[in-house]
């Protein structure tokens, strides 16, 4: 019984150190090292090579993501259909987002581009904006990070509202839910704060009909995945007024192209999908107690609903 890593962008010797500490019964094994695959019934893993899960450990049981979003994972055609993935949801995660979030909103509400712009001009201009409890935010995703955003943001006594798929109840935010009711959220919503996995449902869902429906000069965040949106059309938004801001981490094709477009638009925020990422001593505490989990014969905490992607 042993748990294999993979991650190009994760440091191993730290991963190491804390799960050890925490499962020190579990045998640990990075992916490049020799051993027999045969023994590997767990994998913890960010962006594997297609294919490799199933070729080369043929007991695998669990399938454990080291960040939130599981959409590469599952577009891998040979990815074992038998084998359950399990979604990181970590306390750096939560933390990290909720950060990104109040950050980008409070510059977004109180108009700071405009005075970082003056500022490099030396104009010396009062811009006046509304208090937050007259700023209508809305929330396209309330799972684990974006209710915890949501709390933040209601305490700092925005109107929020979320877009849910299913129905949601959250002290503070009125809630939307169902593709008959989308139009109705974007309608009423100043700042779109976009928190959505994706899945084939989502792809692409930021685009320019949904712009059309926000309220026009509309500020929009997106921390969830790239191929939510549609770049092209967001930049189209920005120039014709539809959009007044984009706050971007994640992007369709990462690192961003040298020659996107969106690196020199005046109106865009660039962040290297960065936003909230996997803390090493909070994750692997969190995969030690699933796996423990496992080895008392439950199911983990997260198991990802193939039917629905997330």
């Amino acid at each position: 019984m042993t748990l294999i890593f993979y991650s190009s962008s994760d440091r191993w010797d730290d991963w190491a150190k804390h799960l050890h500490r925490a499962i020190p019964e579990m045998p640990l094994r990075h992916w490049n090292e020799t051993g027999n695959d045969a023994d590997v019934k767990f994998a913890l893993v960010w962006n594997p090579p297609p294919g490799q899960l199933k070729r080369r450990f043929p007991n695998l049981e669990y399938i454990f993501s080291l960040g939130a979003g599981v959409d590469a994972l599952l577009d891998d055609p040979e990815l074992p259909k038998n084998v359950p993935v399990v979604r990181m949801v970590e306390e750096a995660l939560v933390i990290g987002m909720t950060e990104y979030v109040a950050l980008h909103t409070l510059r977004l509400h109180r108009r700071q581009r405009e005075l970082e712009i003056q500022q490099a001009r030396k104009n010396w201009h009062q811009i006046t904006t509304p208090l937050a409890p007259q700023r209508r935010v809305g929330l396209m995703g309330l799972g684990m990070l974006g209710s915890d955003a949501a709390n933040a943001l209601t305490a700092l006594r925005f109107d929020v509202a979320s877009w849910t798929r299913t129905p949601k109840e959250m002290a503070g935010v009125a809630n939307f839910h169902g593709t008959n009711r989308i139009d109705a959220f974007l309608s009423r919503t100043e700042i779109l704060i976009v928190l959505l996995p994706l899945t084939d449902a989502t792809r692409g869902i930021l685009n320019a009909t949904l712009f059309a429906k926000l309220t026009r000069g509309a500020g929009l965040i997106n921390a969830g995945r790239g191929g939510l949106q549609v770049e092209a059309d967001i930049i189209a938004a920005l120039d014709a007024g539809q959009l007044s801001e984009a706050v971007l981490d994640v992007f369709t094709t990462e690192p961003l192209p040298y020659d996107s477009p969106l690196w020199e638009h005046p109106k865009v925020t660039i962040t290297p999908h960065n936003a909230a990422i996997t803390g090493s001593l909070t994750g692997a505490r969190e995969v030690a107690a699933n796996l423990k989990r496992v080895m008392e014969g439950k199911q983990p905490h997260n198991i990802v609903n193939l039917k629905v992607g997330y």
